[in-house]
């Protein structure tokens, strides 16, 4: 077999250091480059991938046989030009992700919210069973080696593919699914779907893709994904509901099921994987078994450790409204006995502005609330003028809501929380570097 050498531009998405796993575990040569150093990207050098901070186009050359860049790269960004250039095969994340998996019975799992908590127990199950596949997720899994992301059962027989399949900039046309999963479908990435309805056809277009008399699981409870109900002839729809699941007009009920993690919006992810195992033919007592020992990924409600004062540091990824609301809401109904202190972390100046309506009420179960600073990226000169971190504080409505002004001085408050409060839940939410804070807040050990 050839071994490729391939260099990868910005490590930044959680996604794409999966991908560089999957090439390495190809045996091929892996180069990468980021802005900045990281946890993340500490982790992959320690795992062996070269990689280069800041731009290098100096280290491109002819003798790579491909490069692959994370969709937020600028066209003129100077390696993806120099690569270009010099005639290398120069691709998306997306688009290196078909190549990999369209001789594969893909498994795609989409959706505004809750695509890592659907794809990690669906992969988790699959771990458990003696079916062949490899999974690429968007969050750490505690049960796959080096609580990493991707995991690839060591075999020539890889049947199937899980991945989750993103719809910014309607990357998930890419993939030609067998069994395709919409959790939910909510406006986001404004920057580029401009209305709900510009945001729906993009999962109308998706449905096309999904291989002939192959299925399409879809969340009953969810008005925007019953739009696309019935519009294909010859593929299988499958509707989860709550208590069941309906196929073919039959109802099918589920296992009782004793999960750790008492938050519905996750039992129903269970559901949803539940018909996907059901569909390839895993037996339950592997699917409640698994089931009943799964606990958490990383930063979906996780629990860190208890700090000094004797308060639980948890850290969570949701960035839009809805998912705001129901993590404070889940944690403050199974915690009623504590008091709840948010530190969220706005991503993208575009996003904050145009979902500002639903960001005004969103608070409502947390205690109190800082505002460290919004998160940039992808973001216009024109969205940073309409809105910043100040205008966004004042059009919050809580009664306790402070602009703290970065994330090190975020900190300074929080270590002065510390000292007066105990028992209470510390919450570092949002998508990026927010959860930094988890290495500086002193702990018990």
């Amino acid at each position: 077999m050839q071994k490729y050498k391939i260099y990868i531009i910005w490590i930044g998405g959680i996604w794409i250091s999966a991908l560089a796993r999957y090439y390495l575990a190809q045996s091929y040569t892996v180069y990468w480059s980021d802005k900045i150093s990281s946890e993340l990207i500490q982790k992959l050098q320690s795992e062996w991938i070269n990689i280069f901070l800041w731009e290098r186009s100096e280290i491109i050359w002819n003798d790579f046989d491909l490069v692959v860049y994370s969709e937020a790269i600028d066209k003129n960004q100077s390696e993806r030009k120099k690569a270009i250039e010099l005639g290398i095969k120069t691709i998306s994340y997306p688009e290196a992700l078909w190549e990999i998996t369209n001789s594969k019975k893909l498994i795609t799992i989409a959706g505004t919210h809750w695509k890592s908590t659907t794809t990690s127990m669906t992969s988790l199950i699959f771990k458990n069973s003696n079916i062949d596949f490899t999974s690429i997720i968007w969050t750490l899994v505690k049960e796959f080696w080096n609580k990493n992301f991707f995991y690839r059962r060591d075999t020539q027989n890889e049947e199937f593919f899980i991945i989750e399949a993103c719809e910014y900039k309607k990357s998930f046309l890419n993939y030609k699914p067998t069994i395709w999963v919409i959790t939910n479908i909510e406006l986001d990435h404004i920057d580029y779907y401009k209305n709900i309805d510009n945001y729906i056809n993009a999962f109308k277009e998706y449905l096309d893709n999904i291989v002939i008399w192959w299925y399409a699981i879809l969340n009953w409870y969810d008005y925007n994904c019953k739009k696309l109900l019935w519009l294909r002839n010859d593929i299988k729809y499958i509707e989860v509901y709550n208590d069941h699941y309906v196929h073919n007009w039959q109802i099918f009920h589920y296992p009782v099921v004793k999960m750790k993690v008492p938050w519905e919006h996750i039992l129903f992810d269970s559901r949803i994987s539940y018909v996907i195992w059901h569909i390839v033919g895993i037996l339950d007592n592997v699917i409640i078994d698994t089931l009943e020992k799964y606990s958490w990924v990383w930063r979906r409600m996780e629990y860190l450790w208890k700090t000094v004062h004797n308060n639980i540091l948890m850290s969570d990824y949701g960035h839009h409204p809805t998912e705001i609301s129901l993590t404070l809401e889940s944690i403050k109904d199974n915690n009623i006995d504590k008091s709840l202190l948010t530190i969220f972390q706005p991503h993208q100046y575009s996003r904050t502005i145009e979902l500002i309506e639903d960001f005004k009420n969103c608070f409502s179960k947390t205690d109190k609330l800082i505002i460290p600073n919004i998160y940039e990226s992808r973001d216009s000169s024109i969205d940073k003028k309409r809105i910043n971190t100040e205008k966004f504080v004042k059009l919050i409505n809580h009664k306790d809501k402070i602009n703290w002004n970065w994330l090190e001085n975020s900190l300074k408050l929080i270590e002065e929380y510390e000292k007066n409060n105990s028992n209470s839940i510390i919450l570092l939410l949002g998508a990026w570097d927010i959860d930094d804070l988890r290495y500086k807040i002193k702990t018990v050990f």
